[in-house]
């Protein structure tokens, strides 16, 4: 018997997910994305923007984001293209890119942060020498979130950790790529987080016809037409 079934305080005490929008958090549209850019810029956060810029590129976990070191970004004055961070959840490596605009949101935050490279590149405003929480950083997502006039609930800290990943996958359909890039250990958990299903297999296999050499050719493009030579009445 569980402590629940005799304990009538613990049978009082409501879930805690309890009107709490619970499962898979939609991730960010392009569209959204410079929303919230444009959001933090005009209200001059430039942490918040670096922030939530590389949240997109890295497609870090939480736990792992709020860890990243100066060191981790930077090579000698400028800031890398790649950087590598081992997993707090899995202990292995991820790789991933900082596109131009992201390189310049994280430089123009740096330069304002100052630090060394063994210093946490989003340090905590109460005690300087940790990092931001990871509560912290889900209560920043949710007032970006609430600015742009998103519904809140529908949005997580994985939402921006899935944000590029979906984007990849719906250009590219390539799954063990996104695996790659979100450094799961089985293409399952992969199919599982982007929330795969027969529709999204379907979707994509309409977009490809085989051709005749056995290549795969978009559907907008036109069909070959067979010219039939003029017959000789035989």
């Amino acid at each position: 018997m569980s402590h629940s079934q005799y304990d009538p305080a613990l049978q009082s005490r409501p879930a805690w997910n309890a009107g709490r929008s619970v499962g898979i958090k939609r991730p960010l549209t392009q569209k959204q994305i410079w929303a919230i850019r444009f959001f933090l810029d005009r209200e001059g956060r430039v942490r918040d923007r670096a922030l939530f810029d590389l949240a997109i590129d890295s497609k870090l976990r939480g736990c792992d984001l709020v860890k990243v070191k100066i060191g981790d970004l930077v090579s000698g004055v400028n800031v890398r293209t790649r950087s590598i961070v081992v997993q707090q959840k899995t202990g292995r490596p991820v790789q991933f890119e900082l596109t131009s605009d992201v390189r310049g949101s994280l430089l123009a935050w740096l330069e304002c942060r100052g630090g060394s490279i063994q210093d946490f590149a989003f340090p905590s405003r109460a005690n300087p020498a940790e990092h931001l929480s990871v509560r912290q950083y889900a209560r920043l997502l949710h007032e970006w979130i609430d600015a742009v006039g998103l519904p809140s609930a529908e949005y997580g800290t994985h939402s921006l950790r899935r944000t590029k990943a979906a984007m990849i996958y719906r250009a590219t359909g390539n799954l063990r790529a996104i695996q790659i890039l979100l450094g799961h250990s089985k293409i399952e958990n992969t199919v599982r987080y982007l929330g795969v299903d027969v529709e999204d297999a379907l979707l994509l296999a309409e977009r490809t016809e085989i051709g005749a050499q056995g290549g795969a050719v978009p559907f907008d493009v036109p069909p070959f037409r067979f010219r039939c030579a003029p017959t000789s009445g035989r």
